[in-house]
């Protein structure tokens, strides 16, 4: 499993990134460019008050600023995601986060000078339709005026935000560049490189003792920089009260849900409804002990239950082709216009030296392509997570083309939504194709069980943590490396003790996730998870006016608020039936699991 240099990787393979620049120089050109416009916005400061045509003017400018400055952001962070070794690109990248600051103090003085307008200006703005690409960012500054500063406090505000970005950009480093997880043997008992994509390789293994050796070296090294990564997280949670109390919030949870205009309830109702779900995944555990065939289930042997029921190898061309096939119920011009991102470059399918970890998709270039990072591999996972940031990709590609800049990047709370809808129109797919195959049925419902744990039970556990570890630092308590590996070994306990011996090494498992440092992100999963599982339903009903409505979700960008969008869609997620339904869901797929293992 040796790993390749990005310079050994075939370039059709790799994405294309001349739609964002053309190369290195035109966007060097641009950053020189951006500071220039940040002077010229600066020139608007203090003109609103002069009427529509001047707030007109200076909207349009503070956009198309943001336009160019989010462009060139994406373009150095995917160059830096290619290969974290080549300091050119981490200089870039580093360049234009120092220049965010710029960007945003120049952006500043905008919503508090707009808030100043006479009672009930903003509100005849916001309905006329010379303002329409901006209506949703005024709704938005008339529903945050209690929580807007001072311009000159938004102007100091803003200036802190690379200092806010260091938490978030160190750990990064640590994880992908200086930590080195070293290497463990594989199933022939050779010597192989332990990194956070091959980790998940060995963890599906059959062999229990590579399983446990990769678990375990990656857990101890990860310990071994836990005073290190608990300052890190410390000092995130620090920023994020920061930003909470300066803005008038309650709580750091608050003020991040107050910012995508979700209610907190949704966070409490899920934990409780998912905290009654705990049963049903013990249930299924205890099933997966027995499809192991081990006597007692270690953490290191929950992902490896359907590897010997049901296998898909295949390349990244044939991966791509079933992802279309899965989504055909969605219609012909969304398979076509899906098509196009293999060919056209949108996607970094491999694994290469230096290369980030994981998967993610980047649709905020407006005016060019989405585009994906995969480090794929040729198993069913592999298959799940290219139709996942496919589902991404093309929401933005939708949103994009549907939407004027102002209103095209979609809430965080309903990013999710897409992705995981496309995770389970493959599985369904695939269920139908293998109808006759019991064989494939257990290892595809299996897989679908998986996804629900690791996805809704594993996702919200994170909430909790995350929870958790903000409520202990608003009540002064110091957030150790002890403190925060018991809290997390104990949430650990409560979800998987009844059944799972729970290992004490987990305890250092939350070092290893990077949304942490997105404040209160984690939870989307879950919520999304939810709501997609109700939503493939709908698309899979062949109901014209229920695909219909799907689709038109995925046009609507932030034009309206999330809980509204998702109305739109064909769920509601301001109440608990979603996530009930879900987990009902979930305990009649874990019966029809129980039966088929049950009478071969």
């Amino acid at each position: 499993m040796e790993i390749k240099s990005r310079s050994e990787i075939d370039p059709k393979y790799t994405w294309d990134l001349t739609r964002v620049f053309a190369d290195d120089e035109a966007w060097e050109a641009e950053f020189t460019a951006i500071r220039t416009l940040t002077d010229d916005l600066s020139a608007y400061a203090g003109t609103l008050a002069s009427g529509k045509t001047a707030v007109l003017a200076a909207l349009k400018a503070a956009f198309d600023m943001m336009e160019r400055f989010e462009r060139l952001c994406v373009y150095a962070m995917m160059r830096q995601n290619e290969d974290a070794s080549v300091t050119k690109y981490l200089a870039m990248n580093d360049r234009a986060g120092s220049l965010n600051a710029t960007v945003m103090t120049a952006f500043s003085f905008l919503v508090p000078e707009l808030l100043a307008l006479p009672e009930g200006t903003l509100e005849a703005y916001e309905a006329d339709p010379d303002f329409a690409d901006y209506s949703a960012f005024l709704h938005d500054v008339i529903r945050k005026k209690p929580h807007t500063l001072s311009a000159e406090a938004e102007q100091m505000y803003a200036m802190a935000g690379d200092a806010m970005m260091t938490a978030d950009n160190t750990s990064e480093m640590l994880r992908t560049l200086d930590l080195n997880l070293g290497t463990t043997r594989d199933e022939d008992g050779k010597q192989a490189p332990l990194t956070d994509a091959t980790f998940v390789l060995f963890l599906t293994s059959m062999d229990r003792q590579v399983r446990r050796r990769a678990f375990n070296n990656m857990m101890t090294r990860y310990a071994a920089m836990g005073n290190t990564f608990a300052a890190l997280y410390a000092g995130q949670v620090k920023v994020d009260m920061f930003c909470s109390r300066v803005r008038h919030f309650a709580s750091s949870r608050e003020a991040s849900m107050f910012n995508e205009d979700v209610p907190e309830s949704v966070y409490d109702s899920l934990i409780e409804a998912v905290h009654q779900g705990i049963g049903a995944m013990n249930a299924y555990l205890l099933i997966l002990r027995a499809v192991v065939g081990v006597p007692k289930l270690h953490m290191y042997d929950l992902y490896c239950g359907n590897v010997a029921d049901f296998e898909i190898k295949m390349d990244i061309e044939e991966a791509f082709q079933m992802f279309l096939k899965a989504v055909e119920p969605l219609g012909r011009d969304y398979v076509e216009d899906a098509s196009r991102a293999l060919n056209e470059r949108w996607i970094d399918v491999y694994e290469n030296k230096g290369k980030r970890s994981g998967a993610y998709s980047c649709g905020s270039s407006y005016g060019s392509t989405p585009y994906v990072l995969l480090n794929y591999k040729p198993n069913y996972d592999g298959v799940s997570t290219l139709c996942h940031e496919m589902g991404h990709a093309m929401h933005s590609y939708y949103s994009n083309k549907n939407q004027p800049f102002p209103k095209a990047d979609y809430s965080i709370f309903v990013a999710e939504v897409a992705s995981t809808t496309n995770e389970i129109l493959l599985n369904e797919y695939l269920r139908r194709e293998y109808r006759d195959s019991r064989q494939a049925q257990i290892g595809l419902i299996g897989n679908m069980l998986e996804h629900f744990r690791t996805t809704v039970f594993r996702q919200t556990l994170f909430a909790e943590f995350e929870m958790k570890a903000h409520q202990m630092a608003e009540a002064g308590e110091s957030l150790t490396q002890e403190l925060l590996s018991k809290t997390y070994y104990d949430l650990v306990k409560q979800y998987y003790g009844r059944v799972c011996v729970v290992d004490k090494s987990v305890a250092s498992e939350w070092m290893r996730i990077p949304h942490f440092y997105s404040p209160f992100y984690v939870y989307k999963y879950a919520t999304s998870f939810c709501a997609a599982t109700a939503l493939a339903q709908n698309i899979l009903s062949g109901d014209p006016e229920k695909i219909a409505a799907y689709r038109r979700f995925l046009t609507l960008g932030s034009s309206m608020s999330p809980i509204e969008e998702l109305k739109v869609a064909g769920v509601d997620l301001s109440t608990p039936e979603p996530v009930c339904k879900a987990l009902d869901y979930f305990a009649d797929l874990v019966l029809e699991y129980h039966g088929l293992l049950s009478n071969p």
